[in-house]
């Protein structure tokens, strides 16, 4: 791998590792100290290797000079006392070398507990996932703003906050007993839904997917299905939802990264390795009494996976919006629902439901209206077609928004 490429493919997958390591060993207290140590440890790296050449092993160089800075810090400040100082032995020989276990086991256990750690009821969902994406995926403040749609000084102020939360609070980097797993893991189950959906629908100007956002979700799902205590039925839910839908993302968006709607996709472009795998975990995810939101979610995502346009899929994904929507209700999942009973009974059963939902601020509510309404009344598709447009976030939402007029307006020619 060329070296323009190297250093920030292994600051995506070390930075995450170092500053999880570095968290647990100093505490939360100190988590800019060990965002600071690995940012530190990359700069030398952007420093160093254009003029001595890469390592033979570049992620072991890193953890050396992350080992090395970190017995500097210790030595040099006095921030150290009490329960940190029992945990942390300051080297009485100022040649020694400060341990971290940066172990394979240890790095895992520490981006679990950390992730455990920001999970944390006293901070609010938006920080949760912003501390995630900065500690576990190796998030730049720019990186996060980008995926907020806010400015880098908002991104700072809500992150500084969390973190002082955190410290305040003084919550433990470990693993929490089973008690604390069962009240906490629905949170950590949402941070990482909300991680993924960031990804899957980027409000970026720039992006319709973000598959990055998406892969760091998924493969932190996948860590808590390795661990005993948070291998359930529900986490195992969640990761099949997430498989099934990476699995279309080869056919989510063309050359031009404008986004292609799902009738439009082709289907020898989806990832059939990854649909099975998806099944595999949906399978797993059927023990016990307790059917989650992230299950329905999954049955509908299995759905899709068959493109085959039967009255009989689109029932059961309908029955399943039902459900969810009994279960945990929210407007897009409304919409959803909405857009399958068209597709089981007909767009005029499906219209006086949907305009009964009046979600006036969402420009998807009159995407939904002006499908709706295409081949029964096309001026009044055109007309909500035209709000949508008006209020669209991003270029490729409005593309494809203005495909659809200019569509209608070919259709109108077409017949004069």
């Amino acid at each position: 791998m060329p070296q323009q490429e190297l250093i920030p493919h292994l600051f995506r997958t070390e930075f995450r590792k170092i500053t999880a390591v570095l968290c647990k060993t100093f505490g939360i207290g100190h988590i800019e100290m060990a965002e600071d140590i690995a940012g530190e440890t990359f700069l030398a790296a952007l420093e160093t290797w254009p003029y001595k050449g890469i390592p033979p092993n570049p992620a072991a160089w890193l953890y050396s000079v992350a080992k090395n800075k970190a017995t500097n810090v210790v030595r040099r400040d006095n921030l150290f006392t009490g329960k940190i100082m029992a945990q942390i032995k300051e080297p009485a020989d100022s040649n020694e070398e400060f341990d971290i276990d940066l172990s394979e086991q240890n790095i895992t256990d520490s981006q679990l507990q950390m992730l455990f750690a920001i999970c944390h009821l006293c901070i609010p969902k938006e920080a949760q996932v912003g501390l995630a994406l900065r500690i576990l995926c190796g998030f730049g403040i720019d990186e996060i703003a980008h995926a907020f749609l806010a400015n880098k000084e908002t991104i700072n102020k809500r992150l500084t906050r969390a973190r002082e939360k955190l410290r305040n609070e003084k919550i433990a980097i470990e693993f929490p007993g089973e008690e604390a797993i069962n009240e906490r893991l629905s949170t950590v189950l949402t941070t990482l839904y909300l991680l993924f959906n960031e990804g899957y629908y980027s409000e970026c100007n720039d992006a319709v997917l973000r598959e990055d956002l998406c892969l760091e979700a998924m493969r932190l799902v996948y860590l808590l299905t390795e661990y005993e205590l948070t291998s359930r039925p529900e986490v195992y839910a969640l990761l099949a939802l997430m498989c099934f839908h990476a699995s279309r993302f080869p056919a989510r968006k063309n050359a031009a990264g404008e986004i292609i709607l799902y009738d439009d996709q082709d289907e020898a472009l989806w990832n059939r390795e990854l649909i099975s795998r998806a099944a595999h975990y949906l399978h797993k995810a059927s023990t016990g009494n307790t059917i989650s939101k992230y299950h329905l979610e999954a049955s509908i995502a299995y759905w899709h996976t068959h493109k085959e346009d039967s009255k009989e899929k689109w029932e059961n994904i309908l029955q399943l919006y039902n459900r969810l929507l009994q279960t945990e209700y929210s407007p897009v999942a409304a919409l959803n629902r909405t857009y399958a009973l068209a597709r089981a009974n007909g767009k005029k059963e499906a219209i006086a439901e949907a305009e009964k939902l009046k979600l006036e601020d969402n420009h998807y509510y009159f995407v939904l209206l002006g499908e709706l309404y295409t081949g029964i009344n096309n001026v009044q598709a055109e007309k909500h077609f035209q709000q949508a447009l008006s209020m669209a976030h991003t270029q490729p939402d409005r593309q494809t928004i203005q495909k659809k007029i200019t569509m209608l307006f070919n259709k109108k020619t077409a017949s004069r």
